[in-house]
């Protein structure tokens, strides 16, 4: 669906949240830039456009990672990207009579419905008891004769 409303409105840059709400995945906007065949920026904090190009930066584990993108591209936004604002009464007023565009999934042509198919169910193995050990020549001997290492 995604896909086909940018084949639709050719926007040059597209902004998405980091993950769902409901499974955590960080997938979304990944998949969008490689049906899309765009660059892409994830985790975004900061985002400057200039002209063709957008100046990500990025919180890695590392610290903080400054890309640059070519344009049109797919930008996953960080909780830091945006300084939330208060708005005002009248505003959300006359937000409530703007005029909000509705696409049925037929107009891109999209299916709708489920597209996956539940083939089983069941719960996860039983976890082994642990093991303690007392040093680390413990704990290597442990790991070879399990043919972990």
């Amino acid at each position: 669906v995604l896909r086909q409303l940018i084949d639709r409105e050719q926007p040059g840059l597209v902004l998405l949240g980091k993950q769902a709400i409901d499974d955590d995945c960080n997938q979304t906007g990944q998949m969008l830039a490689a049906l899309w065949d765009r660059p892409q920026a994830t985790f975004a904090s900061k985002v400057e456009v200039n002209g063709s190009t957008a100046r990500v930066t990025r919180e890695v584990d590392a610290g903080l990672e400054t890309i640059e993108v070519d344009l049109p591209a797919v930008v996953t936004a960080d909780l830091r990207l945006n300084e939330p604002r208060f708005i005002k009464l009248p505003d959300i007023m006359k937000a409530k009579s703007k005029p909000l565009e509705t696409i049925a999934f037929a107009d891109l042509a999209v299916e709708s419905g489920d597209h996956l198919k539940t083939t089983h169910y069941a719960p996860p193995s039983k976890r082994s008891k642990g093991v303690m050990v007392k040093d680390v020549a413990e704990l290597v001997a442990a790991l070879k004769s399990k043919g972990l290492l």
